[in-house]
């Protein structure tokens, strides 16, 4: 929903129910008046409520080119020349890939320093008006290749767990992967995942069910 008709007592009151149905700011959106309405003689007779239209503006572009000129400038001072392609999906959820040499410096140890830069362009991004927007970043395909390798990593000690009747722990992840894990045995009848640990050290335990 981008855009709703409101009527009230007056305008004021009008735009409030409006932006209230579109959970919306007043900078983030446009409002139309399309009647002042009228209190009538004496409040009553002839009385007609305002009506307006309120439509939410399109904040997403905004963020995006809040996030690439972030992501241009921290490239530079890393010493890194990438090309930053970019796709928009549900939800505004957007994509962001990173093309180049030395991808390594960007990915870092089991893709931290992606993670980290990841966060701080949705921070950058999201300081712009409007409904959040959600950045997932990625370099050179990694976040697919590690997702593949933790969804066999998971198919494996799975079937360890299973074979000796106890529960298997992974190693520390973050919250994205450790929803890979999940997904990938989630419809296994055999066995149950679970996180445990406190942050940054939580990590997935695998649990054979009992029989």
């Amino acid at each position: 929903m981008n855009s709703v008709e409101k009527t009230g007592k007056t305008v004021d009151e009008a735009i409030a129910l409006a932006l209230e149905a579109l959970g919306a700011e007043r900078e983030d959106v446009d409002i139309e008046v399309l009647d002042i309405g009228s209190k009538g003689f004496l409040g009553l007779v002839g009385a007609r409520p305002a009506r307006v239209r309120v439509t939410l503006r399109n904040s997403l572009d905004e963020k995006i080119e809040a996030a690439k000129a972030f992501l241009a400038g921290l490239l530079e001072r890393m010493g890194v020349q990438a090309e930053i392609s970019v796709e928009e999906g549900e939800d505004r959820l957007v994509y962001i890939r990173l093309t180049g040499r030395r991808m390594g410096v960007v990915i870092g140890r089991r893709g931290q320093t992606l993670d980290a830069i990841q966060y701080l362009v949705n921070v950058v991004a999201n300081k712009k008006p409007g409904p959040r927007a959600r950045i997932v970043l990625d370099a050179e395909g990694y976040r697919e290749k590690r997702a593949e390798t933790l969804r066999n990593l998971a198919a494996r000690l799975a079937k360890k767990a299973k074979t000796e009747r106890r529960k298997t722990v992974l190693e520390p992840m973050s919250a994205l992967e450790r929803r890979i894990v999940h997904l990938a045995l989630a419809d296994d009848d055999e066995v149950e995942t679970r996180s445990e640990g406190e942050e940054p050290y939580r990590r997935v335990v695998i649990v054979p069910k009992r029989r």
